[in-house]
């Protein structure tokens, strides 16, 4: 039992259980926002009356209905269109901002007598002491 405490008490777990509860919820709002508001958009764009799941086809006397599956595919589209910039695109700026800017490293070396990594520039060797032999691109 101490075991599966462990694991359920893990921060990755709890993390992932909040956030599938999470967007389960922001699914089911962004769902309404895009059936009541943009979805009627579509079909006023397109001449429909913007419900398209009562819309079906008929062949030989069988009827398919199709509309139920464009509604939900404009659903999925629209749904990721206001997540990607309601959500993701904030989200990416704001880290980039707040993400420290990582600075290039120097070039480094080997010191020949205590294999300590020192910069490429220097002269002695900050462990041992040892004076370092100019680099190849120093030397006249």
């Amino acid at each position: 039992m101490k075991g599966f405490r462990d694991f359920v008490l893990r921060g990755n777990v709890v993390e992932l259980a909040v956030g599938i509860v999470i967007g389960a919820a922001f699914s089911g709002v962004v769902s309404a926002l895009v059936r009541a508001f943009l979805t009627p958009l579509v079909g006023l764009a397109t001449g429909a009356t913007g419900d398209f799941s009562r819309r079906t086809i008929t062949v030989h006397h069988v009827e398919f209905p199709y509309g139920g599956f464009v509604d939900a595919a404009l659903t999925l589209v629209l749904t990721a269109l206001v997540l990607y910039f309601v959500v993701v695109l904030p989200l990416t700026r704001l880290h980039e901002r707040l993400t420290p800017r990582h600075e290039v490293q120097p070039p480094e070396r080997d010191c020949p007598e205590c294999l300590s990594v020192v910069p490429a520039q220097a002269r002695r060797c900050a462990f041992c002491t040892a004076e370092l032999v100019a680099p190849a691109s120093e030397l006249p």
